[in-house]
């Protein structure tokens, strides 16, 4: 017998004894199933229904009408604070919030920080209920293509629901609600429909390892093409919306010139427009555009490279400040009428 017939023999068998009818399907499980079913029973409870409203004064009446704005999923991740993690774009101009728990518990809720360039959002319930589940933290880090996922979601509040796949990309790029790139994004290709927006994404051991955010389909509906925000992001952003309210980046201390400039007049670099008294920039001896004695635009220094790495528009300007904190020193290469300078300058706090 030649190893594919007895590879199939094998087979058959298999499927016989699984159709048996003295095989009790309740109790019979893969190893696949029964941790796909584990995880998804630990990290329900977690998972929670978000839905954002906004205050509407009535032209003639002037009667003040509550319209709804938004929806999407989120999860639970202070379970003594109530707070709750989701996408920016589920609650972005809300002026009402509510969490729905898996029991259908609703519980009004305040906006803790918003980041959307990151496409996160913090929100802390009024008077959270005891109990709340928490999911425990993966790292992002530790994923590889083809590696399982699983995406909950409790879209439009009927129901948890839990769809599998695996990891079919790292490191991809998406754009952000406010226009920033958003790097080293999770593709996936378990399902991410609308209102699953906001909701985890968990590894076989039920760790959470990406917040859903985004899915690419012409049609709106999932083309197994989904993105999922790294939890390692989510790890660095929560705690600052937390503290803060939004992302706290050093400043280098100058006003750079738009995108849409950049674009128009072909300039190679971000222009410093202006340097502000006090900060890095200008203490380093950077300095910005003037006006000549005819009125043109002479341009200061064009900021090029930072840390060795290419700085072609504003949002790869602010992507470079974000990998840093205040008191890191870094090297910032510009050039000025035609001469390439560098510049090693010390980061500061917004003052």
């Amino acid at each position: 017998m030649s190893v594919c017939a007895a590879a199939a023999a094998l087979l058959c068998g298999a499927l016989v004894q699984a159709a048996d009818s003295s095989v009790d399907y309740l109790s019979f499980s893969t190893d696949d199933e029964a941790n796909t079913t584990e995880v998804f029973q630990k990290a329900s409870p977690a998972v929670v229904f978000v839905t954002s409203s906004e205050l509407r004064r009535q032209r003639f009446t002037r009667n003040v009408m509550e319209i709804p704005r938004g929806a999407g999923s989120g999860f639970i991740w202070d379970a003594e604070s109530g707070l709750v993690v989701t996408n920016y774009h589920v609650v972005a101009g809300a002026d009402r919030l509510t969490i729905t728990l898996e029991d259908e518990a609703s519980f009004q809720a305040e906006v803790v920080g918003l980041a959307p360039e990151r496409d996160l959002a913090v929100l802390r319930m009024i008077e959270p209920p005891d109990n709340l589940t928490e999911l425990p933290v993966g790292d992002s880090s530790e994923l590889s293509v083809g590696r399982k996922v699983m995406a909950i979601g409790n879209p439009f509040g009927l129901d948890t629901t839990l769809t599998v796949g695996v990891v079919s990309a790292l490191d991809r790029e998406i754009q952000s609600p406010s226009n920033r790139t958003i790097r080293g994004v999770i593709q996936t290709d378990a399902a991410i429909n609308p209102g699953n927006s906001g909701g985890p994404l968990l590894n076989s051991l039920g760790q959470l390892v990406g917040v859903n955010t985004a899915i690419y389909s012409p049609s709106g509906g999932s083309a197994g093409i989904g993105f999922a925000i790294p939890v390692n992001t989510v790890s660095e952003v929560v705690p600052q919306l937390i503290a803060f309210g939004k992302i706290m980046r050093p400043v280098l201390g100058v006003e750079l010139a738009s995108d849409r400039w950049l674009r128009r007049y072909r300039v190679e670099g971000v222009p410093i427009v202006r340097t502000y008294r006090g900060f890095p920039a200008e203490n380093a001896g950077m300095v910005g555009a003037r006006r000549g004695s005819r009125g043109e635009i002479i341009l200061g220094d064009v900021i090029t490279a930072i840390d060795g790495e290419r700085v072609a528009n504003n949002d790869e300007f602010l992507s470079a400040m974000e990998r840093h904190r205040v008191g890191d020193m870094i090297e910032i290469v510009t050039t000025r009428e035609g001469e390439e300078r560098r510049f090693s300058v010390e980061l500061s706090e917004v003052q």
